[in-house]
Formats: C-alpha cells, sequence, structure tokens
C-alpha cells in the first residue's frame, strides 16, 4: 500500500491470538499490536487525530505553539506529528522520563521543559502541569493540548482502534483488558465495542501506587500506566473491574511475553499480561479475551530487560 506520510501508516495494527502464553484450555486472548505503529506505541492515534482535527479546524495554524506535559509515549507521538507538519511543538518532562525517550523527542527538534522539583502535592505530574500553565500564560500562541482531558483522544479510538478491532474479531467479544493512565483509550474503545456486544465485561489495568481508581499514590518505576492524578477523561461507568498490578508483576510479564510470544513490549504490555493471568481462573474457558500491546519494549531496555544498549546486565529485569 502506498501511503502519503509517516502518519498515514498509523494504524491498521494486527490482532494477534497470544495462545502460546494463553494455551487452548483456557480463557482466548487476542492482543491488538499498538507498538507498531510508526512512532511506537498507541499514542500515535491520539496524537495525528488532535493535530488534524485542529489543523482542519483552524485551531492549530502556522504560528500555533503546542505545549504538552507527558512522561514519554505522547510526546513521541506528537513530535513526530508536530515535525511531518511543521508545527512548533514545546514538551514538560520530569526526570521519570527514559533517557531513549528523551532522545527521541530531542532528534524530532521538539523543545524540551525539564520539571525537577515535584510539586508539594500532586508529585512531578503536578509539577508538569503547573509548568505548562505558566507557558500558555505567557505566549498567546500557545496551545495545550492536556491529554487528561481533550475528548478528541477517546474520539479517536472509538473511530479507529475501536473499529479496527471489530473489523478483525467476528465473533463475541467477552472482556476488554486495557491498561489505563489518562483513560482516553480505554473509554473511546468501552464504549464502541459495548454498542456491539452488550455482554462485554471492562477491566481497567492500573499500577499499584497510581491514584486513578481511588489508590493510595506511592513511587512506580514501570512508566506508561497509573497517574499521580484522576484525569478528566475519567469515566468509571466504563469499567466493570480494576485490577492493580505491581512493578515487579508487569516485568515479569514483560519477559513472559517475550519468552512465550516473542513479542518485545514496553512495561504496560507486561502489566496487561499479568492481569489477564490474575483473571484467567475465573473466566469461563470459552471467554474471549482483547487487550492492547500500547508500546514496544527497546525504549525500556534498562528499566525492564536488565541490558543496556552494550548488552552489559543492569536491574532490575535482569533478574528476569
Amino acid at each position: 500500500m502506498l501511503h502519503d506520510s509517516v502518519v498515514s501508516c498509523i494504524g491498521a495494527t494486527p490482532l494477534v491470538h497470544l495462545r502460546r502464553l494463553f494455551p487452548a484450555e483456557g480463557p482466548q486472548v487476542y492482543a491488538k499490536l499498538e507498538f507498531l505503529n510508526p512512532g511506537g506505541s498507541v499514542k500515535d492515534r491520539a496524537a495525528r487525530y488532535v493535530v488534524e482535527r485542529g489543523l482542519a479546524d483552524g485551531v492549530i495554524g502556522p504560528g500555533t505553539r503546542i505545549v504538552e506535559s507527558t512522561s514519554g509515549n505522547f510526546g513521541v507521538a506528537l513530535a513526530m506529528t508536530a515535525r511531518l507538519y511543521d508545527l512548533r511543538l514545546t514538551l514538560v518532562v520530569d526526570p521519570h522520563i527514559t533517557a531513549s525517550n528523551l532522545a527521541i523527542l530531542r532528534c524530532y527538534g521538539a523543545a524540551i521543559e525539564m520539571v525537577d522539583t515535584p510539586a508539594p502535592s500532586g508529585g512531578f505530574v503536578q509539577a508538569r502541569v503547573d509548568r505548562v500553565r505558566d507557558l500558555i500564560a505567557a505566549d498567546p500562541s500557545a496551545l495545550w493540548i492536556n491529554q487528561y482531558a481533550n475528548r478528541l483522544i477517546p474520539e479517536a479510538h472509538y473511530q479507529g482502534t475501536a473499529e479496527e478491532i471489530l473489523e478483525a474479531f467476528p465473533g463475541p467479544i467477552d472482556y476488554l483488558v486495557l491498561a489505563v493512565s489518562t483513560t482516553g483509550t480505554l473509554n473511546g474503545i468501552a464504549q464502541r465495542l459495548r454498542e456491539r456486544h452488550g455482554r462485554l465485561r471492562v477491566v481497567a489495568v492500573d499500577a499499584v501506587g497510581s491514584v486513578v481508581f481511588g489508590g493510595h499514590a506511592q513511587p512506580r518505576r514501570v512508566p506508561g500506566i497509573g497517574s499521580a492524578r484522576v484525569p478528566e477523561l475519567l469515566d468509571e461507568h466504563l469499567v466493570d473491574r480494576v485490577v492493580h498490578v505491581g512493578d515487579d508483576d508487569a516485568i515479569h510479564g514483560c519477559h513472559e511475553l517475550l519468552a512465550r510470544e516473542a513479542i518485545f513490549a514496553g512495561g504496560s504490555s507486561g502489566s496487561v499480561v499479568a492481569a489477564i493471568q490474575k483473571l484467567a481462573p475465573e473466566l469461563d474457558t470459552s471467554a474471549s479475551v482483547v487487550t492492547l500491546l500500547p508500546d514496544r519494549g527497546d525504549r525500556y531496555l534498562g528499566l525492564i530487560y536488565g541490558t543496556d544498549v552494550d548488552g552489559s546486565a543492569t536491574a532490575p529485569g535482569a533478574r528476569w
């Protein structure tokens, strides 16, 4: 297929039967490989949709300076999209961003604002948001995307990701199991799939230490899942159950996914694997489970896989 640009390659990701990790005598699990998007994550869909809608509606123009707070993947997706459309982009990050993601953002030409000190309440997430507010107050051309509250993000998944799942999976879907952070992905997919499959059960996978579903904030090592603030997009009516997964289980899930399925994915993917393994004994053996693997593993080499780019072992993944 001939594409007009790199962003037109976003989407149409495959849905893979994880039959080696989840054998035939239990519920059958199907994973949409979102890390195969050109920017490396499911966030490509939202970044493209928000920017292109903004350009079409006149909200974004040649002089606009896009501003966003990010811990990694959404920033990379915005940087790729902004580079293509020759838009100015400033990203506010904190020290928890992976070195590889930070390097990628700089390669795309994004301006980086590093927040070094956590806010008295809300930690680094609140400190990033406070810095974004300062930037947009000082620059009339600045536009805050605000992935925690932007209603275009679930719309992107309602119209795109969910439709692809329905096209690829003709039979009934019993469970949708998704990792959450801003909850935009879950909202859009769950809403659309429920329109087709009325008995669908939606399971949100959150991190231990995240406050999205009322948990107590505590330090987390694995990025890409959970949040230190409750997203404005959160719609708890769409969620039937929440499963919390700790860092060690998420890392172990990544290693099992790699060892059994040869799928090299990031921490949120390991979290959904761990969550489904917890759920599996409770589910009917004929149940069908759909999930997303949101990003790829090469950006988490030292953090999750215990290997630096030179091949030397590091912690914590080395022990797996």
